[in-house]
């Protein structure tokens, strides 16, 4: 089932990024908690502005890889809570994060807008 198209899973993309950076230090994480989602959210930033979207700054990433990197670090973000200990808050956003990015990833379209076909 593909619901979510490239240009609406961009903006996304974004959404997230800013969350993992800024919930984080309003939510007063510590230690690996708050540096782990901080370069979570940078990367995302890093690799989305990479990617061959509408919502890019240089299409050198394709979709289907970005896509991939995104499930990678959503297991990564549903991993660490338990591989590191997390307090109980800490470990529902890594949680509720993850497992969000899993589930848009596996209901994003994986055509771009330039190779759907009316």
């Amino acid at each position: 089932m593909t619901l979510i198209p490239s240009k609406y899973h961009g903006a996304l993309d974004y959404a997230v990024a800013a969350t993992l950076i800024v919930a984080p230090l309003a939510l007063n994480f510590e230690g690996l908690a708050k540096y782990l989602a901080i370069a979570g959210g940078l990367g995302l930033l890093a690799y989305s502005l990479l990617t061959d979207y509408s919502l890019s700054a240089r299409k050198i990433l394709s979709f289907k890889a970005h896509l991939v990197l995104d499930f990678i670090a959503a297991l990564g973000l549903v991993a660490a809570p338990f591989i590191f200990g997390f307090t109980s808050l800490e470990r529902a956003f890594y949680l509720l994060i993850g497992l969000s990015v899993v589930a848009v990833v596996l209901v994003t379209n994986t055509e771009t807008e330039d190779q759907v076909h009316v």
